[in-house]
């Protein structure tokens, strides 16, 4: 993915790793040749198609490991798979559609699915396969996957929000553990940070990164999160972010960078490995790429829930996430919802249980889904203790609002933020701006 990307994770910037776990050998076959299209004639297979963004490297070997079993062990249907790059996906299931030349099966970044709905692309879930994905995944990704309280599809990689933290850093700076407070966030980040005699930053307390989309909103959702706020209001009509809550995520924001504890030039994705980035959010993703590029020096690395302004509020995050569903145009809808329900809740034999195979698949690229029981098994005893707290964050993560508008509200949200951390607008204007320039995206007619 490129620095542009609106997407909630870095692949392609940042290598991710596989987790120490033996998946099933069905599972990482991949390479067999995909099945043609059938020409019509009685007895031929039905040839469906799942477009993803999994396109190269891990992702598509894992996809493809799954489709080829699946293409193995049923004569009736077939699966084929389609991938372009990340930032072309959003566009490509538009034009395709129009063109009347969508995929089966479609894997979209769920804060798409409201625009998808409202374009007609996204075919509702049957009731049995709805009730399946209430039952089995929790309440974030059910809602990720929803659009006006009806379900659209099974949801598959889950990322929550939480604090990263350079345990050598805080412990030299005297702090024993992480924050659990805004205060004591703002303390640490204070007493951590470090200039040379030129002002130039050589270790930021608190890291704030203008790099995308989704660092940039995402550090900022899921501090509001933890606030008890929200970006978009439950009808999905106005921004809840000109508040009370949002103006303190704002002027904490601007505090830090006023002080010079954050500066939001400095890349975190490089800072942080490399020992000049006392604390950050990011995604549970992280966790995978930190260790191949800190080798020894990750035992440095803690990770810990999001701090929340006050010692007894309850606790609340980001998460993002991704669905896998299927298109109104489709000709054998029955046919798709039949395999998304073998390859989302068909269960294989992993290292220290049974898990489904979309688990299984994920967590071998170094994510996580909404099933917590699936992550409790995959994950397993003795495993990495930094992924604990994004997996116990599934149960009180807050999901992206994925109304029709939300991909530009995001985009306008990260120029907002962008412009008061580099002292272009105030907190007031920065509320301004977002009220006006969101709710006239997520309130206009689509």
């Amino acid at each position: 993915m490129t620095p542009s990307s609106h997407g909630p994770r870095h692949t392609g910037r940042l290598s991710r790793r596989h987790f120490a776990l033996t998946l099933p050998s069905a599972l990482l076959a991949a390479g067999c040749a995909a099945p043609h299209r059938g020409t019509g004639r009685p007895g031929d297979p039905v040839v469906l198609t799942l477009l993803s963004h999994y396109a190269s490297g891990e992702q598509k070997q894992a996809l493809q490991g799954p489709v080829d079993e699946w293409n193995a062990t049923h004569d009736r249907v077939k699966v084929r798979t389609e991938a372009v790059e990340f930032t072309d996906l959003l566009t490509t299931l538009m034009v395709r559609q129009a063109a009347g030349q969508g995929a089966d099966i479609l894997h979209p970044y769920c804060l798409w699915n409201g625009q998808l709905v409202r374009a007609g692309v996204l075919r509702p879930a049957p009731s049995e396969h709805a009730e399946e994905i209430r039952r089995g995944y929790g309440a974030a990704a059910v809602a990720a996957a929803s659009v006006a309280g009806t379900v659209y599809g099974y949801p598959t990689e889950m990322q929550t929000y939480a604090l990263y933290y350079n345990r050598r850093l805080l412990r030299e700076a005297g702090f024993p553990g992480p924050p659990n407070t805004w205060r004591q966030l703002e303390e640490t980040a204070y007493r951590t940070a470090r200039r040379d005699r030129y002002g130039n930053t050589l270790v930021q307390g608190f890291g704030l990164s203008a790099y995308d989309d989704s660092t940039t909103v995402g550090q900022t959702l899921a501090l509001l999160n933890a606030a008890g706020g929200r970006f978009v209001s439950a009808d999905g009509r106005r921004t809840a972010l000109d508040g009370p809550t949002g103006r303190t995520v704002f002027e904490l924001e601007h505090r830090l960078v006023g002080s010079g504890a954050s500066d939001p030039g400095v890349n975190v994705y490089q800072a942080f490995p490399s020992g000049r980035v006392a604390m950050v959010i990011s995604a549970g993703w992280w966790t995978g790429s930190l260790k191949p590029l800190m080798g020894r020096d990750y035992r440095d690395v803690g990770v810990a829930p999001v701090p929340v302004p006050e010692a007894d509020d309850p606790r609340a995050t980001l998460s993002t996430g991704f669905m896998l569903g299927v298109n109104t145009a489709s000709e054998h809808p029955r046919e798709a919802w039949e395999f998304l329900r073998w390859l989302n809740t068909g269960k294989v034999r992993v290292t220290h249980g049974r898990a489904t195979r979309m688990s299984a698949l994920q967590v071998s690229v170094g994510s996580l889904t909404g099933r917590a029981d699936d992550m409790r098994t995959l994950l397993g005893r003795g495993g990495d203790p930094n992924l604990r707290p994004f997996l116990d964050a599934l149960a009180y993560a807050v999901p992206e609002p994925n109304v029709p508008g939300a991909q530009q509200a995001k985009s306008l949200l990260r120029k907002n933020i962008e412009a008061l951390w580099t002292g272009q607008q105030s907190v007031d204007g920065t509320l301004r701006t977002i009220r006006r320039q969101v709710d006239q995206e997520v309130s206009r007619s689509w």
